[in-house]
């Protein structure tokens, strides 16, 4: 087995990916999410009760948040130089990392490179241009297997869930 320090992300492979995937979405002057991004405002609502209401929804599935990534941190940390650290996208921006056994089971058995998808991910953030904003965003599994379609359907339900609409 190949491992280098040289190639390895600090905070893991997914990470990176949802990282890029969630800031081409939110950076300012882009007039829509990327392509294969979800995105759902919530009206109505501030950070914490938003995050609290999706973390609800997760556990109310029957699963189990394994991280919470301070994302909108990590940016001030690392992104810019001191004088500019107040520039930054985001008031507050948070990745919740989650599995569901089952689902990582149908997926890897459909095809072994699903394994990117895992863990699941659900970035919530308010963007420093509305601070009254909170805003959930997820990478579409896409629909090239039943359990893409399956894991899509999920995140669908947790966002709408967290957001504090109903099924």
């Amino acid at each position: 087995m190949f491992s280098s320090h040289l190639f390895r992300a600090p905070l893991g492979v997914p990470f990176f990916l949802v990282a890029f995937a969630v800031a081409l979405a939110v950076f300012p002057g882009s007039a829509r999410a990327a392509e294969g991004i979800a995105v759902t405002g919530i009206g109505g609502s501030d950070f914490q009760s938003a995050h609290d209401a999706l973390v609800e929804a997760i556990e109310a599935e029957g699963m189990v948040v394994g991280a919470v990534l301070p994302f909108g941190e990590m940016l001030e940390r690392t992104g810019k130089p001191a004088r500019e650290r107040d520039a930054g996208p985001y008031r507050r921006a948070e990745l919740v990392q989650f599995c569901s056994a089952a689902l990582a089971h149908k997926m890897v058995r459909e095809d072994a490179a699903q394994i990117a998808f895992c863990p699941l991910s659900i970035a919530i953030y308010v963007p420093a241009t509305h601070p009254s904003h909170v805003v959930m965003a997820y990478r579409k599994p896409g629909s090239g297997s039943p359990a893409r379609v399956q894991a899509g359907d999920l995140l669908e339900r947790l966002v709408t869930r967290g957001a504090g609409q109903r099924w």
